[in-house]
């Protein structure tokens, strides 16, 4: 009756809500009681299956426990009883410990505990030795088959009951992860929510910044592609300048997808930054930053970011399409405005009036032209520069409008919209910053109360006379051009164009027939301010050449280039000649 109840014991605690290592001292126990055994211990394979732990025992002391586990352990490969039982799948018993060769190393730990007598019984469970259960005596003993038997009888019994425990563990370390699993699930679920729902009300950027400060506890900072600051969340810190922010921007940390990762950053603040990227496609669009590192970040914390990232990306979709059909629909309105002469018609009037601008008052027109050294680098540009002024012109009122015609970027400006700096020169200002790699030139003409297509085509003429003339990078009014400007101002183009045709006619018609260079040295000469060798130098000719060609077209067109007035009349013809008949 004893062994039956103490298996049932053994059977009963194993399948109940017991650890394993309840159960291992159980089979111990249940060892040392039921054999007569002075001490008992059970010794399963470390996570790395290098040794053998004690990992259940009765009647060892804890001293000889932690010994045999740290500083004398029981290795797999060693020659020790364990470690044969355990590889052989057989029992291995030592008469008396002092005289055995293998036991050498743990002489010194069995005399500290007592005992002179080992018996080492593999627990197996089908194919798979899960340990081992060892007996020990005080005095020498010398095993019989009989005791070896019922020791394994035991250590079946033990191997089910050790089973079952570890499944159990198993089982409840299963149902631990997938409860921790689920309410990660569910507070993920509500973090996604309320940054969703930011956008959902309207919050923007900023919203989503300050929640997910909230969430993570601590300060947050937006920026875009170009490391201009969109939002930020949270006091008390200093972030990292926008040059050091282009500087990780550069070395394009961030994966294809949200990770939150650490990066280096040159700052007077000794703070440690992690940033999470967040991608349109390919593309960077925007970054968040925020300090700490990422050991201290709680998976929670972790998917908060992840999951802000992915909002921002859907605020700034929401962004870039509305601001696309806004750059559609002016584009549209402003072709139909510059190709109406004299006063706009009412519907146009109120289609201008619905997208925030007032066609009735006066405006200036403003046509500006980037120049670059890349055409990849130049279309990205025009991008910036375009969504720039347009966010520039968004503060006032009545609103600009601003569009691409004709491959310029035009703006109507109202005359009554004050901004203390001249529009022009706001214009410039603002698309030069779009990258240092481009120049900006703009031209500005003086003010029209109705027609709108006049003050476009006299600025787009200046923008044209002055670029040609290697004015770039600057903000030109008619006043700049002198008489040129005031030529362009005529109401009628097509005298102007007749007036250079006119005054170059014989010229040009005499290269075309002699194939002369009669224009280029007019263009040279007046270049050169009417200098005969700086002249030659430039066209590398000899100074009678230059001085043969002026003549010949003082006889062709009867005058005479030392007059102040032909002079005038000239270099204006040859201007506006060079705009309206280029080449």
């Amino acid at each position: 009756m004893t062994w039956l109840s103490a298996l049932r014991t053994l059977s009963a605690q194993a399948s109940a809500d017991t650890d394993l290592l309840e159960v291992l001292c159980l089979v111990a126990d249940t060892a040392r009681t039921l054999l007569g055994f002075d001490f008992c211990g059970v010794l399963i394979p470390d996570a790395h299956r290098e040794r053998l732990l004690v990992q259940g025992w009765s009647g060892l002391s804890e001293e000889y426990v932690r010994r045999v586990n740290s500083d004398r352990p029981i290795r797999l490969d060693s020659r020790s009883p364990s470690s044969r039982s355990f590889h052989q799948g057989e029992p291995v018993a030592i008469r008396d410990v002092r005289i055995e060769p293998d036991f050498a190393l743990w002489a010194g730990v069995a005399q500290d505990q007592g005992y002179r007598a080992i018996v080492a019984v593999p627990l197996i469970a089908g194919t798979e030795v899960l340990g081992t259960l060892n007996g020990y005596y005080t005095s020498v003993h010398t095993f019989t088959r009989h005791e070896i038997e019922r020791l394994i009888l035991l250590a079946n019994h033990a191997a089910i009951a050790v089973t079952s425990a570890r499944r159990l563990d198993e089982l409840r370390a299963l149902t631990s992860s997938l409860r921790e699993q689920r309410d990660a699930l569910a507070r993920s679920e509500q973090i996604h929510e309320r940054l969703l729902t930011v956008t959902l009300r309207s919050g923007g950027i900023s919203g989503i910044a300050a929640a997910l400060s909230e969430l993570i506890g601590r300060p947050v900072l937006i920026d875009d592609g170009r490391q201009a600051e969109i939002a930020r969340a949270g006091d008390g810190i200093e972030f990292p300048t926008p040059a050091a922010r282009s500087a990780v921007a550069e070395r394009d940390t961030t994966g294809p997808s949200p990770t939150v990762e650490p990066v280096s950053v040159a700052s007077d603040v000794a703070t440690g930054w992690l940033v999470a990227g967040v991608r349109l496609g390919s593309e960077v669009a925007a970054r968040i930053w925020f300090p700490g590192d990422v050991e201290a970040l709680d998976p929670l914390q972790i998917r908060a970011v992840e999951h802000a990232s992915i909002v921002v990306s859907v605020e700034l979709l929401r962004e870039r399409t509305a601001a696309e059909v806004e750059r559609r629909l002016s584009g549209e309105l402003l072709t139909d405005v510059l190709s109406s002469s004299g006063e706009l018609p009412e519907p146009l009037l109120i289609r201008a009036q619905r997208l925030g601008h007032d066609l009735g008052v006066a405006h200036v027109a403003i046509v500006a032209a980037l120049a670059g050294p890349s055409e990849a680098g130049l279309r990205q540009a025009w991008q910036r520069a375009l969504a720039r002024v347009t966010e520039l012109a968004s503060a006032y009122q009545p609103r600009p409008l601003v569009a691409m015609h004709g491959g310029m970027l035009v703006t109507l400006w109202p005359d009554g919209a004050d901004a203390g700096t001249p529009p022009g020169v706001m214009v410039q200002r603002a698309m030069a910053e779009v990258s240092q790699s481009v120049t900006a030139t703009v031209a500005v003409s003086p003010t029209y109360g109705a027609d709108h297509g006049e003050g476009y085509q006299i600025a787009r003429s200046a923008l044209e006379i002055a670029t040609r003339a290697g004015r770039t990078d600057t903000v030109i009014t008619l006043e700049d051009l002198g008489i040129v400007g005031l030529l362009l101002q005529l109401e009628d183009p097509a005298k102007l164009t007749a007036f250079a045709t006119r005054t170059l006619e014989p010229v040009v018609a005499y290269d075309a027939k002699h194939r002369t260079e009669l224009m280029s040295t007019l263009r040279a000469y007046f270049a050169s301010r009417q200098e005969r060798n700086a002249t030659a130098d430039s066209l590398l000719v000899h100074p009678n050449t230059v001085a043969q060609r002026l003549r010949r077209i003082e006889q062709l067109c009867g005058v005479d280039l030392a007059d102040p007035a032909t002079i005038v009349q000239f270099s204006s013809a040859l201007t506006v000649y060079d705009v309206a008949a280029p080449g």
